[in-house]
């Protein structure tokens, strides 16, 4: 007869106490999940209040931006930039006439974020519309960043790549110049057909060297500024350029009033290719301008913003992309030595792009932009990022990081 109280063997009662030590050992883990949930969630919000701490926060107003005067040390910078204005705007950091960081198309009462890695100096900021007062910015000096211009590296293996793209800019700019004669033509001709024509290549003309041309930024202003940045839109007198002349072209149908629109728009066009060879580039800003071109693709114009009259968005895109390529091979040399892995990846997202581009490819052209579909748009966003993504492992492959 069983003497356990339980009615249970000495060999039955011992599945409960290895039960109850499994849970035993179940609530241990769950306490030590608990707390390590806990310290990590802590340590996330420290750094995010770490993070909120180091940005700058720049509220942009209708007539003005606030503050109006900056002062930050050197090296990474994050920039919150607040559109308290009525319409989209843009915040653009410039050294002279380049432009340093910019971040486009910020809708009214959103904010965006700007990282710029700048170097000791002083600088202009723009504030929304282009008829607003410019801000300072001014750039103290670190010992970071002193010991950064201490290591810079050797710049004869960049001689080469920087001079040949020197010519290519050269050469592209002698090609813009006759396309947009040739826009000019049909427009003073009055015909309106064979200007429409025109448009298109005179566009591409000038995407192909927009990542160099971009840096200029007076004169990126008066070329190629969408309506948005004036303050009476199309109807602004400052409203001049490439889209005062699409708009005339696409949306009035009409060649009335652009004579003065295209001969002021060539001789910009004279005057950029003066400036794009007396400027210099400093190797790290070669890869720099073509990130922030595709940046600017993917995140902005494949909305179709951009060409929003003729629609003609994607030869545009193709055109960045052949602008893009050219530095891209001057570089693989020098990445072929350093990080053939970056070079892979880049290759692949060129192609990718690339592809997805030539889907839209007509005996004409492309594909007008309203219609190629939310899907197909996406994809291109995408596929630009990834490319930007992608280029930005130029700089620390070859050492130019923090420069």
């Amino acid at each position: 007869m069983n003497s356990s109280p339980s009615g249970l063997t000495p060999k039955q009662a011992k599945p409960p106490r290895a039960l109850r030590m499994a849970v035993a050992g179940s609530v241990i883990l769950m306490i030590a999940a608990g707390a390590m949930f806990y310290y990590a969630s802590q340590q996330a919000q420290k750094k995010r209040l770490a993070n909120n701490s180091a940005e700058t926060v720049v509220t942009i107003h209708p007539k003005s931006c606030e503050p109006n005067a900056i002062t930050v040390p050197a090296g990474k910078n994050a920039f919150r930039i607040v559109n308290a204005s009525e319409r989209a705007v843009e915040w653009e950091i410039l050294d002279g006439v380049l432009v340093i960081e910019e971040r486009e198309n910020i809708a009214p009462g959103l904010s965006q974020i700007i990282n710029a890695n700048l170097q000791p100096g002083d600088y202009a900021i723009t504030c929304g519309l282009l008829s607003n007062p410019r801000g300072t910015l001014h750039v103290t000096p670190t010992a970071e960043s002193d010991a950064a211009a201490k290591a810079r590296p050797s710049m004869v293996a960049f001689i080469g790549p920087l001079s040949e793209y020197r010519v290519y800019l050269s050469t592209k700019s002698s090609a813009l110049i006759r396309a947009v004669n040739d826009l000019q033509q049909a427009i003073e001709a009055g015909d309106l057909a064979a200007a429409q024509h025109a448009y298109a290549p005179a566009r591409a003309a000038y995407q192909r060297i927009a990542p160099a041309a971009q840096r200029l930024a007076e004169l990126d202003n008066a070329i190629n500024a969408r309506a948005d940045y004036f303050e009476k839109r199309e109807q602004d007198p400052g409203f001049s350029g490439f889209h005062r002349i699409e708009f005339g072209l696409f949306s009035q149908k009409s060649v009335d009033g652009l004579a003065p629109v295209v001969q002021k728009l060539q001789s910009d066009i004279a005057s950029l290719k003066e400036q794009l060879l007396a400027q210099s580039i400093a190797p790290e800003q070669l890869a720099s301008m073509v990130v922030r071109n595709m940046r600017s693709l993917a995140d902005i114009r494949s909305n179709g913003e951009e060409e929003r009259y003729s629609h003609i968005d994607v030869t545009g895109f193709a055109a960045n992309l052949e602008g893009t390529r050219k530095v891209i091979e001057l570089l693989r040399p020098l990445l072929a030595k350093t990080s053939g892995d970056v070079q892979k990846k880049i290759d692949e997202a060129t192609t990718a792009l690339d592809d997805q581009l030539l889907m839209l490819k007509t005996d004409d052209g492309f594909t007008p932009y309203d219609q190629v579909s939310t899907e197909q748009r996406k994809q291109i966003a995408d596929k630009a990022k990834a490319l930007a993504d992608a280029l930005e492992g130029i700089d620390p492959a070859l050492g130019l990081t923090g420069l």
